[in-house]
């Protein structure tokens, strides 16, 4: 294997160039206001199910515009606490989560419930693959924290392939 020698005076500029860019980057990042853009917080699970659909929705939506202008970091942060919070309910309160969300979901039009699986196929479709593997870790994550009766239970809601 062959190695490719670099002149000393050309990795030196090599150097500079990227310390320059790294500079400019920062700079442009203190000054832009995209950039310090807030974590939005993370809604309380419990608040949040007692919320009307609507309700949820324009959160929702808020939510997301504030990650879009958020960092990479600072998205990944949210998810992490937001995972968090999930991960320290109760089973009784989780529980409790899924069937007001099963209740809500059940309470929607065909329309509407055909409207917000669409969306999330957008959703899904949009991401990198690299964040669609980074979802399926998390899921595969959520799943080993759930009990055997959990699991047994969601694998009995799911559709056949």
């Amino acid at each position: 294997m062959q190695r490719t020698v670099i002149p000393p005076a050309r990795a030196r500029a090599r150097r500079w160039r990227a310390a320059l860019l790294l500079a400019a980057a920062a700079t442009v990042a203190s000054v832009h206001p995209t950039a310090r853009a807030q974590t939005p917080a993370v809604p309380d699970p419990q608040a949040w199910s007692r919320l009307s659909p609507a309700e949820q929705a324009a959160q929702r939506e808020a939510i997301r515009r504030q990650l879009q202008n958020a960092s990479p970091e600072q998205r990944q942060a949210f998810r992490r606490e937001l995972r968090q919070r999930l991960q320290n309910l109760s089973p009784e309160q989780r529980q409790a989560l899924i069937g007001d969300a099963r209740a809500q979901w059940d309470q929607l039009s065909p329309a509407q419930r055909q409207a917000l699986a669409a969306e999330r196929r957008r959703q899904v479709e949009s991401m990198s693959p690299a964040e669609r593997r980074e979802m399926l870790r998390q899921r595969r994550a959520l799943l080993e924290t759930m009990s055997p009766e959990e699991r047994a239970a969601l694998r009995e809601k799911l559709p056949l392939r």
